[in-house]
């Protein structure tokens, strides 16, 4: 990734490729039980994942990532964990924290998992918000799960109160019955337009059944709006976390 993006810069400077480091929200959950019989079992602990997280960010780091995203995130505390290790790696190279100070930007996306509005781990929107602005973070937003239309409500908390910039890429609508993804990129792009029209958004793009022909139409009419506007004195805010 890091070839191709440095070799299609070079071929157009004034439109820079990033290589994003995925960190996914693992199989394992911190907050909940996976067994009913045992609501206080936990199959996996805090420091366990820190660790297992750690390792990943290293690998990311050595393999030339300009951005760590932790997304996917369905447990805010699987999410905490990966958030420390990002931190514990960053002290252990002496790379700074805040991206202002020449850190490497860190991108959160949680995902809403059904009408009730929380993620798996029942957190509202604005509390997951809340849960993850002790960081000087890049972005926030939400990915996956949902498709586009629905992820509005849910949207508009994070662009009314992030300090941060807002970030959306939901999946190209909901699997049919086997599993596949029937949603077009001319009726994504569509359902995508009014975030755009609302400065909701500062980063788009697209999760699961998503081709890069829905890449190239998000791109196409995000051309025709200008990015959500973030306060300066937010962004004064985010410097001083």
């Amino acid at each position: 990734a890091r070839e191709v993006a440095d070799e299609f810069t070079a071929k157009d400077p004034n439109k820079p490729r990033f290589v994003a480091g995925a960190m996914g929200p693992t199989n394992r959950t911190a907050s909940i039980s996976p067994d009913v019989n045992d609501p206080g079992y936990r199959a996996i602990s805090f420091d366990q994942l820190a660790t297992a997280y750690a390792e990943q960010v290293r690998g990311l780091l050595d393999g030339g990532v300009d951005i760590l995203l932790v997304e996917t995130i369905f447990d805010t505390l699987n999410a905490k964990a990966a958030l420390y290790a990002i931190q514990d790696v960053f002290e252990e190279r002496n790379i700074p924290l805040d991206p202002h100070e020449g850190g490497i930007p860190i991108m959160i996306s949680g995902t809403i998992t059904d009408a009730s509005g929380r993620t798996l781990s029942g957190q509202t929107t604005e509390a997951f918000l809340i849960s993850v602005s002790h960081v000087p973070l890049f972005s926030v937003g939400l990915n996956c799960a949902l498709g586009a239309k629905e992820l509005r409500p849910y949207l508009k908390v994070l662009a009314d109160k992030a300090p941060f910039y807002v970030s959306a890429y939901p999946n190209a609508g909901l699997p049919n019955e086997f599993g596949a993804y029937d949603q077009g990129a001319g009726e994504m792009s569509h359902e995508m337009e009014p975030f755009l029209k609302d400065g909701m958004l500062n980063i788009l793009g697209g999760c699961c059944g998503t081709t890069p022909d829905h890449i190239r139409e998000l791109s196409k009419i995000a051309a025709h709006y200008s990015p959500r506007k973030v306060e300066e004195e937010q962004l004064e805010g985010e410097e001083n976390v």
